[in-house]
């Protein structure tokens, strides 16, 4: 069996229902339904650099947690990001990320949700197709859970492959807090090559000053008070109106940046797993492991990736499998919000390397992984200058037979032409100029071939498109078919001026969310929905619970 390592912060108090309740994270105390795994629990907050919050303070490594029954419980801690770094967090079960849940394919699966938190919270599972009741979508699926209050979610994890869990209620605001954590979705007979070594690196951002946040009209909640970038007049929280007549696409907006350029250069600690820098615990291999590396970006920002020392190849993304992968060398692997990717590589080259970031943002250098062969632990990794490409990931793999074709004959074609526009004197992030809850929906019947165009049409900013529920295949990029592998994805970056054609079946009954997992542009208003002829809910929106999709 692979050795499951999730680095990254943690603290006592998690529950697994069918194993019993465990507390103090003494690794003896444990039953086998409850893996602590990863470095040696640190103390934090010694001597000088006691916490000044009477809040409890995350220490590493976070909990994996197996079997089909858990408990996640929404709390307020602080999070120690390296010796000098702390920040007042929201958590499931009191750690960034939240435990790691590893189910096995065909299981299913309950999670009870309980709020401790002075707000609404949710559950989405991010990419992991579940009935609409269970998507975690206030307002639309559900009513938010109230404090003090708790929701249970069950649905059978029918899809192997690397998956994430947040809320979905003021997700630019909560997830920034950090509500969000890992589940992994495991195949009923094992892989003809399993790995090793299987790691988890969930990636994010900070910021480097909280008073921001009340400097921009925030709450001073540390990172998420701005609302994501609330700079100037540029207000990440409450859509404005989406009245045809109020846009003026880019009239308006001379000498303000870009949210493209505003937001790295004020998220510039960027972290792994709850970590930052030299206080990211390193990824100890020996010689001749096959070594697994899940990527989740619960962040705002892209992050340029370099593993040095090796070639590897990208077996998944978004959860779902590459056909044929080829070894990659010399070639960054650009990972967007919302997206996942898993790579594998074999420990052959003994050293002291860094999985790290290549980019020109301020943070950039705060990630680097170290990859720590044995017996090279007092060795140093010494960061890469190489100015490298980026893989085409529509380009990647081997050509096979798939599902969708251009060629096709589909029930429904939609076209979502992506915008950054003006409002009001607002920002707005629009689809067909519109910004939700007004952006026309897309209406399909239980059975239906669906294509659909995206454009990002804004001058710089990026877009991320998350669909709900399903998955897609991606068919075309700016007019050329994919020549890669059968590309299967749930998020898809689309940078600026650039068009992909996708493609998926209405299987899934529901009320479906469309939209940018860049969570201030879907504050803001690029939010579609995905609704099926005939589907009802099987709740009633209770308008005093102050229900927020995004």
């Amino acid at each position: 069996m692979a050795a499951i390592l999730a680095l990254s912060a943690c603290s006592p108090g998690s529950t697994v229902e069918d194993g019993g309740p465990h507390s103090g994270m003494d690794p003896s105390a444990m039953n086998h339904d409850a893996h602590q795994t990863g470095a040696a629990q640190s103390t934090i907050g010694q001597g000088g650099d006691q916490p000044t919050s009477t809040l409890p303070v995350s220490a590493e490594p976070f909990e994996v947690l197996t079997g089909s029954s858990f408990t996640l419980t929404a709390k307020e801690t602080t999070l120690q990001l390296d010796e000098k770094t702390k920040k007042t967090v929201w958590t499931y079960n009191g750690t960034v990320p939240g435990p790691q849940l590893r189910v096995k394919q065909g299981e299913t699966v309950r999670v009870v949700l309980k709020n401790e938190l002075p707000e609404p919270v949710t559950i989405h599972w991010h990419g992991l197709p579940v009935p609409n009741n269970m998507d975690g979508i206030p307002g639309v699926t559900q009513n938010a859970v109230r404090p003090n209050e708790s929701f249970t979610y069950e649905f059978v994890a029918n899809t192997v492959g690397t998956y994430w869990y947040h809320s979905h209620q003021k997700s630019s605001e909560q997830v920034d807090k950090g509500l969000y954590g890992s589940i992994v979705v495991e195949p009923k007979e094992p892989p003809a090559k399993p790995a090793d070594q299987d790691f988890t690196l969930v990636l994010d951002e900070w910021l480097a000053d909280d008073s921001m946040a009340q400097m921009h009209g925030g709450t001073g909640m540390d990172r998420s008070g701005m609302n994501h970038g609330n700079m100037g007049n540029m207000n990440h929280g409450s859509a404005p109106s989406s009245d045809q007549n109020a846009h003026s696409g880019m009239s308006g907006m001379d000498g303000q940046m870009s949210d493209a350029e505003m937001m790295p250069l004020m998220y510039t600690i960027f972290s792994v797993n709850g970590k930052t820098g030299a206080a990211i615990p390193p990824l100890s291999v020996k010689e001749g492991e096959r070594v697994r590396i899940r990527l989740v970006n619960a962040g705002y920002l892209s992050h340029k990736l370099n593993l040095q020392g090796h070639e590897f190849q990208i077996v998944a993304t978004d959860g779902q499998p590459i056909n044929n992968p080829p070894l990659v060398n010399g070639q960054l692997l650009n990972i967007a919000p919302g997206e996942r990717y898993d790579i594998e590589f074999i420990a052959n080259h003994p050293g002291k390397w860094l999985l790290e970031e290549q980019g020109k943002n301020p943070g950039a250098k705060s990630l680097a992984v170290p990859i720590v062969y044995e017996g090279y632990a007092d060795k140093a990794a010494t960061p890469g200058t190489e100015d490298l490409p980026t893989v085409d990931i529509t380009k990647y793999g081997e050509a096979a037979k798939s599902r969708f074709t251009l060629e096709q004959a589909y029930d429904i074609t939609y076209q979502m032409d992506l915008n950054t526009e003006m409002a009001k004197g607002k920002m707005a992030f629009t689809i067909n100029g519109k910004t939700f809850p007004d952006v026309p929906p897309l209406n399909v019947k239980k059975g239906d071939l669906v294509k659909v165009t995206m454009v990002n049409r804004s001058p710089k900013d990026v877009h991320p498109m998350h669909l709900h529920g399903h998955f897609f295949q991606v068919l075309s990029k700016n007019g050329q078919p994919v020549s890669g592998s059968p590309l299967i994805k749930d998020t898809l970056n689309i940078l600026p001026g650039e068009s992909f054609v996708v493609a998926f079946q209405a299987d899934n009954p529901g009320n479906w969310m469309f939209h940018c997992h860049d969570l201030g542009h879907a504050a803001q208003g690029m939010v579609a929905e995905v609704k099926y002829a005939g589907y009802h809910p099987d709740f009633t929106p209770d308008p005093t619970v102050g229900n927020m999709p995004e």
